[in-house]
């Protein structure tokens, strides 16, 4: 386990995150952790969208085409 620097949030954000872990019983890590994976698997996520539809070598093709494709 890797000890991060400490970070300072807004005092609303630490009241929402304190509230919501001791309604849960969880910790405030817990919820922090939680949030950073979500938010890098998003961004990860949108990010190789991006690079795909920048690549002059990638194929796009229309959402009727997909429909098609997926018989919906």
């Amino acid at each position: 386990m890797y000890i991060l620097k400490a970070f300072r949030l807004e005092e609303s954000l630490v009241g929402k995150l304190t509230k919501l872990a001791h309604r849960t019983r969880r910790t405030e890590k817990f919820y922090v952790e939680e949030a950073l994976r979500h938010y890098f698997a998003e961004y990860e996520d949108a990010q190789i969208a991006k690079d795909r539809f920048e690549d002059p070598q990638s194929k796009v093709i229309t959402s009727q085409d997909m429909r098609r494709r997926l018989g919906v």
